[in-house]
């Protein structure tokens, strides 16, 4: 296969990849934000207490992390019929990868505010704040690098999970790879796959790294 003819499909590829990433990371980042600070809120010692409600939270963010992703992705075909219409296509993924790594980015964040220096939630509380005003004046602002961080992290994952969503009808670099790579043998265009996959996670984590220091120095100064 010559390089005008990996070309358009490299391409295509790509932005099936970058539409399916991009999209399940926000509702992603949507759903499993008010998950994880819901973790910290609700646990012993919390804001909001709630051992009962801790717990069925916690059950379900761990069984959603513990299920390999493909099996996942084969489970919820009904379900994703019925939000999209077909379990085929790169829109169609996006439910799939976003369920599956809503769990994982929840842990990410409530790790991320449990490292929140206590005094400052307890100087907020004395001055009389909320709990809303807690959460969006001091947890989460001073969270935000390592919740930034966690955001990088996840997007790097859900390209994996892209990939082989890829191989059962998402399209997108894993689909190309499998079809014009491994079906047809054709190594060169399996190794430019690669290499495109390659370069996307370095871009973003070079991003979220930069990201992630520029925010760790405007909380340091503020």
């Amino acid at each position: 296969m010559t390089w005008s003819e990996m070309q358009p499909l490299l391409s295509q590829g790509t932005l099936d990849t970058l539409y399916m990433v991009l999209w399940s990371a926000l509702v992603t980042v949507v759903g499993g934000l008010p998950l994880g600070v819901l973790l910290v809120l609700t646990d012993k010692g919390g804001l909001l207490q709630n051992t009962p409600v801790n717990k069925v939270v916690g059950v379900i963010v761990n069984i959603g992390r513990s299920l390999p992703f493909i099996i996942l992705l084969i489970a919820l075909i009904p379900f994703t019929t019925f939000v999209v219409g077909t379990f085929i296509g790169p829109t169609a993924m996006i439910v799939p990868l976003a369920i599956g790594a809503i769990p994982f980015f929840a842990r990410l964040v409530e790790t991320a505010i449990r490292e929140v220096d206590h005094g400052l939630v307890e100087a907020v509380q004395a001055m009389g704040g909320s709990i809303p005003t807690i959460v969006r004046k001091v947890l989460l602002p001073q969270a935000l690098p390592s919740i930034v961080s966690g955001t990088t992290t996840t997007v790097i994952a859900l390209i994996g999970y892209s990939a082989m969503a890829g191989a059962v009808g998402g399209e997108g670099l894993g689909s190309k790879a499998v079809t014009y790579g491994f079906q047809r043998f054709e190594n060169g265009f399996m190794i430019a796959t690669v290499v495109v996959l390659i370069l996307i996670v370095t871009a973003i984590q070079l991003i979220g790294d930069l990201a992630v220091r520029l925010l760790t120095r405007r909380t340091r100064t503020a």
